[in-house]
């Protein structure tokens, strides 16, 4: 080819085959092509992706490729350049206004590894580009602190338009606030839970947060006020629910998760994450030893008919990492890693799915 015989309008037509996996629309009418310049032999454009978190960012720049070498040219030179806008339904919302996306992480109950698993989720959502914050709401046992080995720091106080604003501790490219962050770590949080309530509030109404694609908020065990509270102070994106396999978590995690479900709450679940899974020592990598049972979570999640977002194995460098003040998330540990990472793009998947439909979520109205 001597001449310009592609045109953008061409090019256009020819994306307009490829189809966006989850949302079931092409590229071209869901406004995912931007920038498009066509030279000799050659063809540049952008997809812009729903999250950069997307587990299908390859599959979509394949279909791209192959799609201009069949419908237009198969010598053409094709480059996609892969960015993200990550999509939200909280337009004009008066608290927490640029935040994309509101996500709760719950359990129902104690000691399923609730707040490790929302350190590393958040972790391996920022690496994958995202703008990301943790809200901690065990108002009376924070732990993400110790997790991010940020104890000892303390939130400035600033002046905005004319109203004193907490800036959020940043740890690891991560925005957080606690209640460990202002309190004495070796003091404890005695309050009733009007207290706690308005601790939350605070949280969402006084903390300057900025533009964040996603905002995590670390729950207590069990549904108490700060659940209640939470949804009555802002809307929800959804909630992950975070379990082990044992008998005994899933029947408490289950009346945790029918909580969202309630027909005045209705806040969607995106998920469920089966943490400690198995067990893999560091010397047998391939080895899986089930100690809690198996596939508990898994078969939770097909009872709720919601996504399975991921089974994270029980190993020694995850307990390492929180008690360290490093998420095991930030050293690429293998398996570890990978199950986190894996578990967090099927996060930014569901939430894109969700935030597809259009349906925003609606703070619960206290009557």
């Amino acid at each position: 080819m001597g001449e310009l015989t592609i045109t953008k309008e061409k090019v256009l037509q020819a994306l307009s085959t490829v189809e966006e996996p989850d949302l079931k629309k092409d590229l071209v009418t869901l406004n995912m092509i931007r920038d498009i310049e066509v030279g000799v032999n050659q063809v540049t454009f952008t997809v812009v992706l729903t999250t950069p978190a997307c587990p299908l960012k390859e599959l979509i720049k394949k279909n791209c490729t192959d799609a201009i070498h069949t419908h237009l040219n198969p010598d053409v030179k094709v480059t996609v350049n892969m960015t993200a806008d990550v999509t939200s339904i909280r337009n004009n919302a008066p608290v927490l206004a640029g935040v994309k996306n509101i996500i709760a992480i719950s359990s129902g109950k104690g000691g399923v590894g609730k707040s490790t698993v929302t350190v590393n989720l958040a972790m391996a959502l920022k690496k994958a580009g995202a703008k990301v914050g943790i809200i901690d709401a065990d108002i009376s046992g924070p732990s993400i602190p110790i997790m991010f080995g940020a104890e000892n720091m303390q939130p400035l106080i600033t002046q905005k338009d004319g109203k004193n604003m907490i800036t959020p501790i940043m740890q690891y490219g991560i925005k957080m606030i606690s209640i460990g962050f202002l309190t004495p770590a070796d003091s404890a949080v005695v309050w009733r839970g009007p207290m706690a309530s308005q601790a939350l509030r605070q949280f969402f109404g006084d903390v300057d947060w900025g533009d964040l694609d996603y905002i995590l908020i670390d729950l207590p065990p069990g549904t108490s006020d700060i659940h209640l509270t939470l949804v009555q102070t802002v809307p929800l994106t959804g909630a992950v629910v975070v379990t082990t396999p044992q008998k005994v978590a899933l029947a408490d995690v289950t009346k945790g998760a029918s909580m969202f479900r309630q027909q005045q709450i209705n806040v969607p679940i995106l998920g469920i994450v089966e943490n400690m899974a198995y067990f893999t020592p560091a010397e047998l990598p391939d080895n899986k030893y089930y100690l809690f049972g198996k596939d508990g979570g898994k078969n939770m999640a097909e009872k709720l008919n919601v996504p399975l977002l991921g089974q994270i194995p029980i190993v020694q460098s995850i307990r390492e990492g929180g008690d360290d003040g490093r998420p095991v998330m930030m050293d690429e540990t293998p398996i570890v890693s990978e199950a986190f990472k894996n578990a967090a793009e099927e996060l930014a998947r569901q939430v894109a799915i969700r935030n597809a439909s259009g349906e925003k979520t609606v703070r619960v109205e206290v009557r």
